[in-house]
């Protein structure tokens, strides 16, 4: 009896409350080029917004994982796959999307650009690496969605050590010191940011040093595994 209740409750709910909404995944994907902060776009092939920049993206499947439909929609439109993905808000303002009600979720990722090989698919016309500071107008409400993961980003880049997904293996202190400022997008005083990035211990000082340019061998470093 219990079990024919629960179904009865089950059905009066699906019929008051048929969705009148879809759910997308979003993703801010950033690089360090030519010492400079860029953000991985895509041109759209199809309307709305169509041949204009947006972030890669796409509808969540009926049977699927948010994390899932952002990596998918990533690896489709853009051909970059097996990264880390942070979840790092929704977004739903109801004049979002032209098609009707859409509430994304938005996804935070760092990558070294050497690493891939960009390739549209799918709905994407091409995919390519654009400068923060010299973006184009941006579809729907991206613009909004990529301020939100630059904040996220800078606070993270000054609290932790996520630095390490965008710089090699090893590193001198003023490559560190270089996307740190590409990042923050302003000069740091050198002698400031040595004092409080040592201070932190997320660093291993190596036996190893490397020429840059005329000056002195400078020290390599590694970011502790952990």
């Amino acid at each position: 009896m219990a079990q024919n209740d629960e179904k009865i409750e089950i059905e009066s709910f699906q019929r008051r409350y048929k969705p009148q909404y879809h759910v997308t995944t979003d993703a801010a994907v950033f690089t360090i080029k030519d010492e400079a902060l860029h953000v991985l776009l895509i041109k759209r092939k199809n309307p709305p917004f169509k041949e204009s920049y947006a972030l890669p993206g796409g509808f969540v499947e009926a049977d699927e994982d948010l994390d899932r439909c952002a990596a998918r929609e990533l690896a489709e439109e853009t051909n970059v796959k097996d990264i880390y993905l942070e979840q790092i808000g929704a977004f739903g303002n109801p004049s979002r999307d032209p098609r009707g009600r859409v509430i994304t979720i938005a996804y935070l990722a760092l990558i070294d650009w050497n690493k891939v090989n960009l390739a549209a698919d799918t709905d994407a016309m091409r995919a390519e690496w654009l400068a923060v500071k010299r973006l184009p107008k941006l579809a729907f409400d991206h613009k909004d969605i990529l301020e939100s993961a630059l904040d996220t980003l800078k606070d993270k880049i000054k609290n932790t050590s996520i630095a390490f997904q965008l710089l090699p293996k090893e590193f001198t202190l003023t490559e560190l010191q270089k996307t740190h400022e590409a990042v923050l997008g302003m000069p740091i005083d050198k002698r400031n940011f040595r004092k409080k990035i040592l201070s932190e211990n997320f660093l291993v000082e190596l036996k190893k040093t490397k020429m840059v340019g005329a000056h002195r061998p400078a020290k390599l470093y590694q970011f502790k595994e952990k």
